[in-house]
């Protein structure tokens, strides 16, 4: 069962809160999309100036738009294009302090102004990156990004 929990301490602790609530709210449930939609909507919830989570899932040979939060978005996304796109390339989270300055930027949303892409990687293969944007540049810090890696941890568990 979902309870609210109140989000306190640092900001790794934050993290790992938020993590455990994951892992509750996805306990028992064995649907793929069910539980991306529920993790985008968890994390949307617990962000503080984002104005886009969510998901691209792999197929072929592209990103395909999976559950998310936020406005309207592009639906397919090549390999090695854009933030997600080259996220999958590297297999590594990319923290994008300017997405302006990012060769190749896919602008969705106009707005976006910083961006964190996280692949997720099963079996040393990517399935699919989480995708999170705001519209203030350099967002996102280092605790964000190990928070967010450790999310993606629990995430996989329940997918």
């Amino acid at each position: 069962m979902f309870t609210q929990i109140n989000y306190e301490g640092s900001i790794a602790d934050q993290y790992k809160t938020l993590a455990k609530q994951l892992d509750a709210l996805l306990t028992g449930e064995t649907d793929r999309i069910a539980n991306l939609g529920n993790a985008s909507a968890l994390l949307n919830q617990f962000l503080t100036d984002i104005n886009w989570v969510g998901f691209y899932l792999l197929q072929e040979d592209e990103l395909v738009l999976g559950p998310f939060q936020g406005l309207p978005a592009c639906v397919r996304i090549p390999i090695g294009r854009g933030v997600c796109g080259t996220a999958v390339t590297t297999k590594e989270t990319l923290v994008v302090k300017d997405v302006h300055a990012f060769p190749g930027h896919i602008a969705c949303d106009a707005a976006s102004q910083s961006e964190i892409v996280i692949p997720l990687i099963r079996q040393e293969k990517v399935i699919g990156v989480l995708d999170i944007d705001s519209p203030i540049k350099n967002r996102f810090s280092q605790e964000d990004q190990a928070g967010l890696e450790h999310f993606v941890e629990t995430l996989l568990l329940h997918i």
